[in-house]
């Protein structure tokens, strides 16, 4: 087995899997998940509701803004509409990179998620904390002279220190052209969006599983899309991010969209 495959500990890209009804998870996963969902009994409707906004947001840009090229860091494990499915039936011709680090992820990644023969797409084993490495193997598959959506869906809380977080947002924007976008989702405890039980579940997380988390305000997740064009209806939870209807609940976990002007 791989040496960085652990099993014995919780890992967050099979948790989430787990939440989102997959079966690419261990006992330790399904543990740790179940106690998360004792402490915050509405994470697995965030799972799904920032799912959904990854839907929503790729349609819009594949459709109506005309783009072809995404960059996914932080793919996470293969689960239904992934953004290359999404994007590929608006534009066949769409070219997707998927960047992740963990092992069982890739493994995955390189077994299911097949595009369209017009299309492509690709995966690099890199870690968002390196945003230069995620750039140069991106390069390989994309033309980074022409708009590429960048997608940091629930990644950003991973780097637990905010400074760090921005200038790998400025980074990956720094290198793709005007006309380019940031899709972003990230967790919060703020009580308009019904975050407060969060806390202790990220705690939980923290003592009992992998990588550990962060939770971020209003104020330090707009800051994330300084210098950009934020899409209506701004910076809302991702549930409420254009839904298709306006049945649905409000989750603690924030989503927007930024045009690169």
């Amino acid at each position: 087995m791989n040496d960085r495959i652990r099993t014995d500990v919780a890992h967050n890209a099979r948790v989430w899997n787990y939440w989102l009804g997959g079966k690419d998870n261990y006992p330790v996963d399904r543990a740790v998940g179940d106690q998360v969902t004792a402490f915050y009994p509405s994470i697995g409707e965030v799972a799904r509701a920032d799912r959904a906004f990854l839907g929503r947001a790729v349609t819009h840009l594949a459709a109506e803004a005309g783009v072809r090229q995404f960059l996914d860091i932080g793919t996470g494990l293969p689960t239904a509409d992934n953004t290359h499915e999404v994007a590929q039936r608006v534009a066949p011709d769409a070219r997707i990179v998927y960047v992740d680090n963990d092992p069982i992820v890739l493994t995955h990644a390189r077994a299911l998620l097949t595009g369209t023969p017009e299309g492509r797409t690709e995966y690099v084993d890199a870690d968002a904390h390196d945003p230069e490495r995620i750039v140069t193997a991106a390069a390989a598959t994309l033309d980074l002279s022409r708009p590429v959506a960048v997608m940091m869906l629930g990644i950003l809380n991973f780097v637990l220190d905010t400074e760090e977080a921005r200038s790998i947002v400025r980074t990956l924007m720094a290198a793709v052209p005007s006309g380019s976008y940031l899709v972003l989702t990230h967790p919060t405890l703020e009580p308009e969006l019904g975050g407060e039980g969060n806390k202790a579940a990220m705690a939980f997380w923290n003592e009992n599983a992998t990588p550990p988390i962060t939770a971020r305000d209003r104020a330090e997740f707009v800051s994330f899309l300084d210098g950009l064009d934020v899409l209506e209806p701004g910076v809302v939870s991702c549930a409420r991010w254009r839904p298709a209807s306006a049945a649905g609940h409000t989750v603690a976990q924030f989503g927007a969209v930024g045009r690169k002007p």
